[in-house]
């Protein structure tokens, strides 16, 4: 595992390219450092977690990744016509507006019914294409979203807290299919949680946030390293983190499905 003065941001990995690379960024609103020093790199086939408690700098981390706000130092350099696909945290639909989710996927008017089930059918919710957006779930809002952005066929997912308000059968399904994407897109995905131990057995590398990059590498290296024990340390006292090793899946009400892979792999793997 990486400290902050050890992080090897080179990649090792032929096979994985770099999508997008942070070095040395600092961001600063009014004299007050928000973020300093951050170098990353985000890499295809490969799913990151950026974790940090409230005010730690990660909205803001995001928002200069995506473009959305601009570094006061250092560089962060996006693969050429990098393709990003973000998936906010929640979004509010007016209870007086009457739109499916067909006509909510395909607000562009550049995607038929086909491209949108197609995406639907991926996250596990092709049942939902003319459902009215007012009456879905909270956890079927978020694999709408999450169909939305991969109708860009995005090189880089972006997720901002993309299981939050789930129940941990709700969690374990998505995170799930969000390894599904992954596998079968080859994308880079990174997730935003303030929870390692919600998150842990879906992601391959942490970064733990606190303005600055306090530790970063394996969860199960992160979860022991003292930096994030200082920050978190209170909060899982005595809560076991969860790594889910089971030979079966969840399906959406969270009843057992006998199978080694998700539906969306399976759906995928039956037509090649």
């Amino acid at each position: 595992m990486s400290t902050p003065h050890q992080q090897n941001t080179s990649n090792t990995d032929p096979e994985k390219k770099v999508l997008l690379a942070a070095n040395n960024v600092g961001y600063v609103i009014r004299d007050k450092t928000i973020l300093s020093d951050i170098s990353l790199q985000l890499h295809s086939k490969e799913i990151i977690t950026l974790i940090g408690p409230n005010g730690a700098g990660k909205t803001s981390l995001i928002r200069i990744l995506l473009g959305l706000s601009h570094e006061t130092s250092g560089t962060v350099v996006r693969g050429d016509d990098l393709r990003i696909g973000y998936v906010p945290q929640r979004i509010d639909v007016p209870k007086v507006m009457p739109i499916r989710v067909y006509d909510f996927l395909n607000v562009t008017g550049l995607h038929g019914i086909d491209q949108c089930e197609q995406v639907l059918e991926e996250v596990s919710c092709a049942y939902l294409l003319y459902s009215p957006m007012q009456n879905i779930s909270g956890g079927e809002m978020q694999r709408v979203l999450l169909a939305r952005a991969l109708l860009k066929k995005p090189q880089l997912l972006v997720l901002d807290e993309p299981a939050s308000g789930m129940d941990i059968i709700g969690q374990q399904a998505l995170y799930n299919t969000i390894r599904c994407i992954r596998d079968k897109h080859d994308c880079g995905i990174l997730m935003v949680s303030h929870d390692l131990h919600l998150v842990m057995a879906a992601t391959d590398r942490v970064i733990c946030l606190n303005s600055h990059i306090c530790c970063t590498g394996h969860p199960d290296d992160v979860s022991e390293h003292p930096e994030y024990l200082k920050l978190f340390g209170d909060a899982i006292e005595g809560l076991a983190l969860y790594s889910h090793h089971h030979d079966h899946e969840h399906d959406l009400s969270g009843n057992i499905v006998d199978s080694e892979h998700c539906h969306s792999c399976e759906h995928h793997q039956g037509n090649k």
